[in-house]
């Protein structure tokens, strides 16, 4: 698996989702950015959004969520349920992949720095990004909420944040960026209306007052269901699991004579947590994940869901369909040269022999992982941007207007058609430039997959390059044309050094 990170900012609108869509929009405008979910939540005001990337586009991404947010959420008007600090009230990073926490604390100061300086935000490091044991706790750093930091921000040194002024933004409020294990946030409801039950039992199980380690709860009044909610966060899933806690939730809500009507997950839950609740509740003898038939597709290389189980991408080119075609497979050349170089940099950083590049190679790795990521993702986005141009030439076409807006979209369209291949062109030359210095400096043990490397890499350029021209011929805007024209021309001849380069020290090292 790639190197990844999850992020899941929690912004204070659950009842716009106009919102919440320009704020996701933000976000995936960053390069590489997968947007996994999100979740609008009304009786709490409140919105949990869910994405993915490599390490190095996520403080972008993250920053351009916390910007829009600034722009479109009012926290002096706020109201809602749960407790709240900000706009973008909380921002935790999670590692998923060949990554360690020490990195996503980078990251967490990072976008702290960033949010704190241009957005003129209070910013709060929690969890494992925490400056001072206290503000371990989230709970504890988001007492008293908005009005309560709003009021002692300027004068009660345990408020100093850590990054940004030490003066509330009134609109945008403060904020909590930090570094954590997946959580899972847990809601269950009971049937009444007695906000003290839901209380009671909230203690029951909160760790703060003697219930489970791993737990946070808090009793809710829901008056849109006429019903109480007992709303947690289990913040390590392994020690505390979610039938321990619900298990409990039963017992005492039995206590009060009060039924348990429903339960509900919010966001994404890792696939163990909810494997653990089934072998709970079925008593499976001898059960191992290797009997679920998604895991072990994923074991076979045939992908994570049942549902989504579908031909190869060979298969899908090898089709009478007319994409994936030329454009998507030049974007997987490049993806593959990516990935050699970064091969080749994991073979040789923590090498003694090598001790003199360990950084460089070690920065030629990460910026391998994230344009095999990016140009992964060229390989969908060209596909689409040929079903675009396919749409707009199936506009109908009966009336001038109509001919007039048909001409429009398909100029559009073929524009941005030459464009993505243009891109993979620009990314596919990056990775010829990484590509010759671990031919120069990487493991020579490996000097055969770096000359692979630079052979793919050029073979996208070039292919990539075809498709930039095919889509140029037929354009009105002939100013667009020419730029494009002499972009590739730069690219390509700038690409056939590189290659050369690679291969005469291939050739020298054999």
């Amino acid at each position: 698996m790639a190197k990844l990170v999850e992020c899941v900012p929690n912004f204070s609108e659950g009842r716009r989702p106009e919102v919440i869509d320009a704020i996701c929009a933000a976000i995936t405008s960053v390069d590489g950015v997968v947007l996994l979910d999100k979740e609008m939540d009304k009786d709490h005001n409140r919105a949990v959004v869910t994405f993915v990337c490599h390490p190095s586009r996520a403080v972008d991404a993250a920053f351009e969520g916390y910007r829009i947010a600034a722009e479109l959420i009012d926290m002096r008007t706020h109201q809602g349920e749960h407790p709240r600090m900000g706009a973008c009230d909380v921002c935790p990073f999670i590692p998923i992949s060949e990554m360690e926490i020490e990195e996503a604390v980078e990251l967490a100061h990072k976008l702290g720095k960033r949010v704190g300086e241009e957005l003129q935000i209070p910013v709060y490091l929690y969890e494992d990004a925490r400056t001072r044991p206290s503000r371990k706790n989230l709970a504890n750093v988001r007492q008293g909420e908005y009005e309560g930091i709003r009021d002692t921000i300027a004068t009660d040194p345990e408020r100093q944040p850590d990054y940004g002024p030490a003066q509330m933004n009134l609109r945008a409020g403060a904020t909590a960026i930090g570094v954590r294990f997946p959580l899972v946030a847990f809601n269950v409801y009971l049937g009444t209306n007695n906000k003290t039950v839901a209380d009671r039992i909230a203690d029951a199980v909160r760790s703060l007052t003697g219930g489970y380690r791993f737990v946070k709860a808090l009793g809710f009044d829901i008056k849109a269901r006429n019903q109480v909610q007992i709303s947690m966060n289990l913040v390590n899933y392994t020690k505390t699991p979610i039938f321990r806690v619900f298990e409990t939730i039963k017992s005492e809500a039995d206590r009060y004579g009060v039924p348990v009507t429903s339960s509900e997950i919010i966001g994404l839950v890792p696939n163990d947590a909810i494997l653990a609740v089934a072998d709970f509740y079925l008593r499976l003898e001898n059960f191992s994940k290797n009997q679920i038939l998604e895991e072990k597709l994923k074991m076979a290389g045939g992908g994570g869901n049942a549902a989504e189980v579908r031909e190869s991408f060979f298969d899908q080119v090898a089709s009478s369909a007319p994409a994936p075609g030329g454009g998507s497979v030049s974007a997987a050349a490049g993806a593959l040269a990516a990935a050699l170089a970064a091969m080749v940099s994991r073979l040789t950083v923590g090498k003694k022999a090598y001790a003199d590049v360990k950084d460089e190679l070690a920065g030629v790795r990460d910026r391998a992982d994230a344009l095999r990521a990016e140009l992964e993702q060229l390989i969908v986005e060209d596909e689409q941007a040929f079903g675009a141009v396919m749409a707009a030439f199936k506009l109908p076409k009966g009336t001038d207007e109509e001919q007039a807006q048909r001409e429009a979209a398909v100029e559009a369209a073929t524009k941005h058609a030459a464009e993505v291949p243009l891109t993979v062109m620009q990314k596919s030359l990056e990775v010829l430039r990484l590509a010759r210095t671990v031919a120069a400096k990487g493991n020579q043990n490996s000097i055969t997959d770096a000359g692979l490397a630079g052979l793919m890499g050029m073979s996208a350029i070039e292919g990539a390059g075809y498709n930039v021209r095919i889509n140029l011929t037929n354009l009105r805007d002939q100013d667009f044309a020419r730029r494009l024209r002499e972009q590739t021309a730069a690219i390509a001849a700038e690409g056939r050094a590189i290659a050369g380069e690679i291969r005469n020290l291939v050739e020298a090292k054999l």
